[in-house]
């Protein structure tokens, strides 16, 4: 019989499931570590997509959507690296890390009662506690602008590896076109279109089974997501622009762009978490999962060991 080279939708949101409890039992200091490893993997497919989109300045002047799309092409290449190397990167810890929990916590964390009228759960028990989403996410927010900001300042703004002619000029522009020109709700928007596609991207690279499949599972919604100009959190690439010069200030970037994609991040990662646990993850216990992490099953078996040794006496 044929194995096959993904995982079920029920297997993949199990597989995501322990994933994440093992990120939430990772010691604090290794989750910062991976996190800042993550902030500068995601930055090199940022300067690679600025290079090209920077430097096809005639390309751009006549057929500008051939090099937005080129552009987000070479993007995933970052996440590609922080997949492959198991780093923490924020935007995919908004739906692995909520997907820990069951739907009953996350709504009442969320503070949305009355979906648990349509989300009738027959019992209330937790994979990990409540306060790890926050401390995740916390830890991993911080670990990755510190990865992003020494990336941008060392390794490419002091380095001067694009600091002529037209690159300057475009991340300067670049800059000012995401965090300056649109207004909060149309970056909180592209935010939400940003995160749900990357959370598609996180839950086809844990079905596939094999290093390739994984790489062009999550390759193509990445692609889509830059090409289109959605926003993710933008922790490289406006504070580049902002070290070059660009009509931006540090506090107009934190206001408008950083907290408008962070909340607009959040909600497409529930877009494609909340479904995905409703449809995949209600049955959580039914496989022993559950009481396996608990060691439950442990204790279990060794009692209805017993309980079979006194019926075979």
């Amino acid at each position: 019989m044929e194995v096959p080279s993904t995982l079920s939708a029920p297997q993949t949101a199990h597989a995501i499931v322990r994933y994440g409890i093992a990120k939430h039992n990772d010691r604090y200091e290794m989750v910062f570590i991976k996190a800042v490893a993550a902030g500068v993997m995601i930055s090199f497919g940022g300067l690679l997509s600025e290079i090209l989109s920077g430097g096809a300045v005639g390309l751009t002047q006549s057929d500008p959507g051939i090099v937005k799309v080129l552009g987000g092409f070479v993007f995933p290449v970052g996440l590609t690296m922080i997949v492959l190397q198991s780093q923490e990167l924020l935007t995919s810890n908004m739906m692995v890390i909520i997907r820990f929990y069951e739907v009953e916590e996350l709504i009442v964390s969320l503070i949305l009662r009355v979906i648990l009228q349509i989300f009738p759960m027959a019992v209330l028990q937790h994979a990990v506690p409540w306060w790890g989403l926050c401390v995740n996410w916390f830890i991993v927010f911080f670990g990755n602008l510190a990865g992003s900001l020494f990336f941008a300042a060392i390794l490419v703004h002091y380095s001067g590896i694009v600091s002529a002619e037209p690159y300057a000029s475009y991340i300067k522009t670049a800059a000012v076109h995401k965090a300056g020109d649109p207004q909060w709700h149309q970056i909180f928007l592209r935010g939400i279109g940003c995160n749900w596609l990357v959370s598609v991207a996180i839950w086809q690279s844990t079905a596939a089974k094999d290093t390739i499949s994984k790489i062009v599972a999550l390759w193509f919604p990445i692609w889509v997501f830059v090409a289109c100009g959605f926003d993710h959190a933008n922790m490289y690439s406006i504070p580049l622009g902002i070290m070059f010069g660009a009509d931006l200030t540090v506090a107009e970037y934190i206001r408008k762009s950083l907290f408008a994609s962070f909340f607009g991040n959040i909600i497409g990662g529930l877009v494609v978490a909340l479904p995905a646990t409703y449809y995949y993850y209600k049955d959580y216990r039914v496989d022993t999962q559950h009481t396996a992490e608990r060691g439950e099953i442990f204790h279990n078996s060794d009692h209805s060991s017993d309980v079979t040794d006194t019926k075979q006496r």
